[in-house]
C-alpha cells in the first residue's frame, strides 16, 4: 500500500465523536488561554513554559542542518511540536485531541507575533545568547521597518486558526448530532 492509499484508509476511518462535555471544556480551556494570552503578563505558565522548552530546543535541532537556520530554529520548533501532536490525533481521528493540538498551534501564532513586533523595541526578555532572533530575521530579510505588521498578521493567523478549529469542532458536534 503506496502512501496515497495509506491516506485514503485514514480518511476513511470515523472521527471519535465530540461530546457536549468535551466541546464544552474546549470552549472553556480555549477561553482561558486566550484571556492568559491577551492580558496582564500574556503568559499562560504550564502552556508557555512549553513552548519556550520547543522553542530554545528549536535553535540546536535545526541548527544540525544549517548554522544559518539556526535563527529560524525556534520559531520552527515552536510550529513542529503542535503540528507533530495534530498530525499523531489525525491519523488516530481523535477529534478532540486535534482540535486542542490545532488550538496549542494558534496560540503559538499569538507568541511568535509577540516576539516579532518587538523586532526594533527589544524589549521582551531573552533567554539564552539574548540575540533576538526576529531583530535577525527581518534584517536579512530587510523587513526590520515592518515588524509590526507582519506581526499583525501573524497574530491575525493565529486567531484564524483559533477561530477555525472551534468551528470545524463545533460543526462535528452539530453534525453527529442529526
Amino acid at each position: 500500500m503506496n502512501a496515497i492509499e495509506r491516506l485514503r484508509a485514514i480518511a476513511a476511518h470515523e472521527w471519535r465523536p465530540v461530546t457536549t462535555a468535551g466541546l464544552l471544556g474546549f470552549c472553556a480551556i480555549a477561553g482561558i488561554v486566550t484571556w492568559f494570552s491577551h492580558t496582564g503578563e500574556r503568559w499562560v505558565p504550564i502552556l508557555d513554559s512549553a513552548n519556550l522548552a520547543f522553542h530554545e530546543a528549536g535553535h540546536p535541532l535545526f541548527g544540525i542542518f544549517s548554522q544559518r537556520l539556526t535563527v529560524y530554529g525556534g520559531t520552527l520548533g515552536q510550529l513542529a511540536f503542535p503540528l507533530a501532536a495534530a498530525a499523531s490525533f489525525w491519523l488516530r481521528r481523535e477529534a478532540l485531541s486535534f482540535a486542542f493540538s490545532v488550538a496549542w498551534l494558534g496560540q503559538n501564532f499569538w507568541n511568535i507575533s509577540r516576539y516579532m513586533a518587538d523586532a526594533r523595541a527589544r524589549m521582551l526578555p531573552l533567554v539564552g545568547s539574548g540575540e533576538h532572533d526576529w531583530t535577525e530575521i527581518f534584517l536579512r530579510w530587510g523587513v526590520l521597518q515592518s515588524d509590526t505588521t507582519v506581526a499583525a498578521l501573524t497574530r491575525g493567523l493565529g486567531w484564524g486558526v483559533l477561530a477555525g478549529v472551534w468551528g470545524w469542532l463545533a460543526l462535528r458536534w452539530l453534525t453527529e448530532r442529526e
